[in-house]
C-alpha cells in the first residue's frame, strides 16, 4: 500500500520480479503451455504473468485439485515449468516437485526458491541443458520496484543486476573437490583469504571429533557416513570455502547439498604428480597402485560434478576471475 497526495493505492511488485527472472533466463511464455506447481499467492503471480505474456495454456498443479501430482502425465506436453511451492527449499534440499524427464517438450524451468540457489529441480534442468532460473533475481527486482513506489523515485534496472551479483559473491560457497594430495586445503585457505570467506576443511573437522579415516579404519563405511554428514552440515551454511574429502563424490546426497549453494571446483592433478606426494599416512592409499586405482574410480565423478576445472599451476587471481565469471549469470 502506497500513500500519495491523491490518497492510498495498492500495488504488487512480485509480477515484475517474476517477469525479470524469466527474461534473465531467456524464457518466453508466448504460445507456450505453462505448468505452475502450487496454488498460493506465488502461483497466482506466475499464472498472471504467463497469461499476460501470451501463454497458450496455463495449468496450476495442487495437491488436491483437478490437476494434481497424481495425474501429471496429462500435462507431459508442458513447455515451461514453474515451481511456486516450498518443495526443495532448505532444509528440504534434494526434494523436487517433479521429474523433468516426464516433460520431453520442456524448454524452461523457473524455481521461485532462492535457498538453495540450485534446487534439485534446477540441477536436473542444468544437466539436461534446459534454460532455468532460481528465485533470487525475482526477490531483488521486486525489492527495487517496491523501493521506487515507496520513495517515489526511479531506480535503474541495472541496480538489480549489481545487487544480484554482490549477493551471489557474498553468499555462495566455493567447494573444492579432487584427489587426496591435490592441494585442496592449501588452495582453499588462499581462496578464503582473497574472497573474504570462512574456510572449512572437512577432514580437519572430522579429526576434531576423532572421526577421521585413520581413527576409524578399517570401518570405511562408518567414516564415509560421518564424512557425508559433516559435509552436508557445512554445505548448508553459506559464504564459505569448503575443502572436501577426496571420496565425497561417492555420495550423491552430499554432492547435491554442496551443489545447492556452491560452485564446485575440481583440482585436476595428474596421478603421476599425486604419486610424487604419497607419504604413506592414508590407510587407503599406501602405494602407487592404490592411488592409480582410486584415481580411475573417481575421475569421471570429479568431472561430472565440476563447475570449474582448475589445472595445476593456475594462479589465484585467474581462479578468482573464473569464479566471479561463473557467478555472474
Amino acid at each position: 500500500v502506497v500513500r500519495t497526495e491523491q490518497g492510498l493505492y495498492g500495488d504488487n511488485t512480485d509480477a515484475q520480479g517474476f517477469l525479470y527472472m524469466a527474461k534473465r533466463a531467456g524464457i518466453e511464455f508466448s504460445g507456450r503451455k505453462v505448468l505452475v506447481f502450487g496454488s498460493g499467492g506465488a502461483s497466482l503471480t506466475a499464472q498472471y504473468v504467463a497469461r499476460s505474456r501470451g501463454a497458450r495454456e496455463v495449468v496450476a498443479i495442487s495437491r488436491s485439485g483437478e490437476n494434481n501430482y497424481h495425474n501429471l502425465s496429462r500435462h507431459e506436453d508442458a513447455q515451461i515449468l514453474v515451481n511456486a511451492t516450498p518443495v526443495g527449499m532448505f532444509p528440504g534440499n534434494g526434494e523436487a516437485v517433479a521429474d523433468l524427464s516426464a516433460f520431453p517438450r520442456c524448454e524452461g524451468v523457473l524455481d521461485l526458491i532462492y535457498n538453495p540457489r540450485r534446487t534439485a529441480l534446477l540441477l536436473q534442468a542444468e544437466a539436461l541443458g534446459i534454460p532455468h532460473a532460481d528465485g533470487l533475481p525475482m526477490l531483488v527486482e521486486q525489492a527495487r520496484a517496491a523501493e521506487e513506489l515507496f520513495f517515489c523515485k526511479a531506480i535503474p534496472e541495472s541496480e538489480t543486476a549489481r545487487i544480484l551479483k554482490l549477493l551471489r559473491r557474498e553468499t555462495g560457497n566455493i567447494v573444492l573437490i579432487g584427489m587426496p594430495y591435490s592441494g585442496k586445503s592449501t588452495l582453499g585457505r588462499k581462496l578464503a583469504k582473497v574472497l573474504n570467506k570462512h574456510f572449512v576443511d572437512i577432514d580437519e573437522e572430522l579429526k576434531k571429533r576423532e572421526l577421521d579415516l585413520n581413527a576409524l579404519y578399517p570401518d570405511v563405511e562408518r567414516f564415509r557416513k560421518a564424512e557425508a554428514e559433516e559435509t552436508i552440515s557445512q554445505a548448508n551454511v553459506r559464504g564459505k570455502v569448503i575443502a572436501c574429502g577426496g571420496g565425497v563424490v561417492l555420495n550423491p546426497e552430499a554432492m547435491g547439498h554442496l551443489q545447492g549453494n556452491g560452485i564446485i571446483l575440481f583440482l585436476d592433478a595428474s596421478p603421476e604428480k599425486l604419486a610424487e606426494r604419497l607419504d604413506g599416512t592414508r590407510p587407503l592409499l599406501k602405494s602407487r597402485e592404490d592411488l592409480f586405482k582410486t584415481y580411475r574410480e573417481r575421475i569421471d565423478l570429479y568431472g561430472k560434478y565440476a563447475d570449474i576445472i582448475v589445472p595445476e599451476g593456475m594462479s589465484i587471481n585467474k581462479i578468482k576471475e573464473r569464479i566471479y565469471a561463473h557467478l555472474g549469470d
